[in-house]
């Protein structure tokens, strides 16, 4: 099958990011052109190793990995080692990576992806904070207009928050870079805590992952055993919700979800609103269309294509 979509996933691997990739990896519609990877659930020195772990466990040790931000743009760098533990992917124990980190610093590839690539033919699947995007903004401001997408797993709004009552935490670590990202024309599909809370981790389903004959089920089991505690605690809820993958799930089967086309701004003055997304649903206002809003998820077909790709792999 030849690539349908041809993606630079941008990451902070935690165990949901993990699940993204190890979906976009098995899934022969997608060409990875490479992953970025930026600080967030743990800081930078982790997340680019936990990207390299997950390819090699997918038995994909080709895949290239870039490091991009230590930090968000304007604030200091939160983590979320309560959710994801010490090294962001604990759970099974995975070896440390052979395959190499790539040279090029992660805002930089993707400038150079955008800008030597026919425009309007590379989605970028944003799995974490939005820093090395809105670096790249920056510093070359004509990516916007190549991009064919930007899928992002950010933001709430009948959900609330995660991190604070308002704010979701990938938006809230860096609300700035979210913003540039936002406001720079390129199309945006946003799949916030409002759909994913409805994707959860059930017993049946993880169980599911665990009678897998390869080395990738047992082990995206473990790490789901690891990562749904605290969301089950939290929710009083049979499993937690799985974010990430429903990025690549979006891109691959958009009819698997409902939303609506909204203006969708990020507050990034106020310390009580720091990183709320504001999405005038109901259009109360005169803000333009930024954003393919997500609310909706047929969570029984997600669950499916999560785990027949996924007994496909290594």
């Amino acid at each position: 099958m030849q690539p349908k979509h041809h993606i630079i996933i941008d990451t902070d691997p935690g165990q949901d990011d993990a699940l993204a990739i190890l979906l976009a990896l098995a899934s022969p519609e997608i060409e990875l052109i490479g992953i970025c990877a930026v600080a967030g659930n743990v800081p930078l020195s982790l997340t680019q190793m936990n990207a390299r772990k997950i390819c090699e466990l997918a038995g994909k040790p080709d895949t290239k990995v870039f490091a991009g931000a230590i930090r968000p743009m304007l604030r200091p760098l939160v983590t979320a080692e309560h959710v994801h533990g010490k090294t962001g992917l604990d759970g099974p124990v995975l070896p440390d990576p052979v395959m190499p980190l790539q040279a090029q610093y992660a805002p930089d590839f993707i400038i150079e992806t955008l800008m030597s690539r026919p425009a309007g033919t590379v989605t970028l699947c944003c799995l974490g904070p939005l820093t090395n995007i809105g670096l790249a903004l920056v510093k070359e401001p004509r990516i916007a207009s190549r991009i064919k997408r930007i899928i992002a797993m950010g933001g709430g709004w009948s959900e609330g928050g995660n991190i604070t009552p308002v704010a979701e935490f990938n938006i809230y670590v860096d609300p700035q870079a979210a913003r540039l990202v936002f406001d720079c024309g390129a199309p945006l599909t946003l799949i916030p805590l409002d759909v994913t809370h409805q994707a959860l981790t059930t017993r049946k389903r993880v169980e599911k992952f665990r009678k897998m004959e390869n080395r990738t089920g047992p082990a995206v089991a473990e790490l789901l055993d690891f990562f749904e505690r605290f969301d089950v605690e939290k929710y009083g809820t049979d499993g937690g919700p799985l974010h990430d993958p429903c990025v690549i799930a979006w891109m691959l089967h958009p009819e698997l979800f409902t939303g609506k086309d909204v203006n969708v701004a990020v507050e990034c003055e106020s310390e009580l609103t720091m990183g709320q997304t504001v999405v005038d649903w109901w259009r109360v206002t005169s803000r333009p269309h930024n954003a393919h809003y997500v609310r909706g998820i047929d969570h029984d077909a997600f669950f499916k294509l999560l785990t027949e790709r996924l007994a496909t792999l290594a």
